[in-house]
């Protein structure tokens, strides 16, 4: 079984869109929404468009490792609210998850934005670079890991930011692979802050992190 792990707080209408990609009548797939408190009904439409909604305390880490805490799949696949997986991604998952030799491996998908304008062609160049260069996907590009992988790693840290990064740094290089497929996120933080600036808050948030900077003193930075 897969199980399809979303934390979402406040996320009706990304959330829709995204579940309208994701849902199907197949058995041995299980959508999982991790609701932090939403007041604008998403647990609600999550229902209504056939997922599962357990709650959590708000913090995308939390709510990562409470949805697969939750989960009843063999593989897990987190995808962020506004993140949709793009044409034949569950042919690419079935590929995956059924070599023995990727029980202790992951996948990630190549990053792609709803957004047509050169500005996000640009970004989607460099977060490939970043990928190639850093083996260092982020949430949005989505993580497919085996259930067995996962809690040998320790799984999701409870962080309000940064719990991807911590994450996938666990996982060593050689067992991440890009997959052939993408995830398609929505742009609408790029569009309301301006390509240039939320990518410069992006990377001084990273940058401070690793420099030893607590994921809840960049929260404020980063929103």
């Amino acid at each position: 079984m897969l199980s399809i792990v979303i934390p979402a707080l406040n996320d009706r209408d990304r959330l829709a869109r995204a579940l309208e990609s994701l849902t199907s009548d197949d058995p041995d797939t299980e959508i999982l929404i991790v609701d932090g408190g939403s007041v604008d009904g998403t647990a609600d439409a999550a229902r209504a468009l056939g997922a599962r909604v357990v709650t959590s305390t708000p913090g995308r880490g939390g709510q990562l490792a409470a949805g697969a805490d939750e989960s009843l799949g063999d593989w897990l696949l987190f995808l962020h609210a506004d993140t949709r997986p793009g044409p034949g991604w569950r042919t690419v998952v079935n590929r995956f998850t059924a070599e023995p030799a990727n029980r202790f491996r992951a996948g990630y998908f190549t990053f792609a934005l709803d957004d047509g304008a050169p500005e996000a062609r640009r970004l989607e160049k460099v977060v490939a670079w970043r990928c190639r260069t850093f083996a260092l996907p982020y949430g949005d590009q989505g993580l497919l890991i085996g259930r067995e992988f996962y809690d040998t790693l320790g799984g999701f840290k409870d962080l309000p930011l940064m719990e991807d990064v911590e994450f996938v740094r666990r996982i060593s290089r050689h067992r991440l692979e890009l997959l052939p497929a993408i995830a398609v996120t929505s742009a609408e933080r790029y569009r309301r802050d301006g390509y240039f600036l939320r990518s410069a808050r992006n990377l001084v948030c990273l940058s401070l992190y690793f420099l030893g900077v607590p994921p809840a003193s960049l929260v404020g930075l980063y929103r």
